[in-house]
């Protein structure tokens, strides 16, 4: 099937409009990610979806047309928290106080509903949703090279484009791999997190090599 054709397919059928419908929506969605903590991808099916919700099959299809297209916006409900946390961390004025403000919104992601957030990590690698994870990753990486660059106590690198990069993907592993073994302890994830940020960025100085030598 054809990218647009597969993207088309996961796209709700039409938006809620009044306070009733709204509330529907997001008890089916409620549904769906409580369905997924308890019982995984084995017990997730739109019948089930439906009937937790307290809403008939045909209510959940009137807005969502496919079991994939259900995830597709679940996953956009979950990643809402995520986008909000990183807008408040632009507007931190310190440079390390916004990238610790970016790791603990990483971290904060995983750990609000962990069995939740691991299946959604699968399902986003399944499905076409480069585009929202492309516009994700694209504001991530403007935050944090402000942080790197621009903000007051910004650490002097010769390449900060590619600290940057390598920065969030040293959060994402530790943090995913982290989901992967059902860690719970969030304070505990960001100061391991947080000390190899720093190091890497103490490392990247400008001056490091010179003190390296001395």
């Amino acid at each position: 099937m054809p990218k647009s054709a597969a993207t088309q397919r996961l796209k709700p059928r039409k938006a809620p409009v009044q306070r009733r419908s709204a509330q529907t929506v997001e008890a089916v969605l409620e549904a769906a990610a409580q369905i997924l903590e308890t019982q995984g991808f084995e017990g997730y099916t739109t019948n089930a979806v439906a009937e937790r919700a307290g809403a008939s099959i045909g209510s959940l299809y009137q807005y969502f047309p496919n079991r994939d297209a259900l995830t597709v916006a679940l996953i956009e409900r979950e990643t809402g928290p995520l986008l909000a946390d990183i807008e408040a961390a632009a507007l931190l004025e310190g440079s390390r106080d916004c990238v610790r403000a970016l790791v603990r919104a990483a971290v904060a992601h995983q750990m609000r509903r962990p069995e939740l957030a691991r299946l959604i990590d699968f399902e986003e690698r399944r499905l076409p949703v480069d585009e929202r994870d492309q516009r994700l990753g694209d504001r991530l990486y403007a935050v944090l090279m402000e942080a790197l660059t621009v903000k007051p106590q910004a650490p002097e690198l010769d390449d900060a484009s590619e600290v940057a990069l390598d920065l969030l993907a040293i959060v994402r592993g530790m943090v995913d791999d982290a989901g992967e073994r059902a860690e719970q302890d969030a304070a505990a994830l960001e100061v391991r997190v947080m000390r190899a940020v720093d190091g890497y960025v103490s490392l990247s100085r400008r001056d490091s090599g010179e003190r390296g030598a001395a």
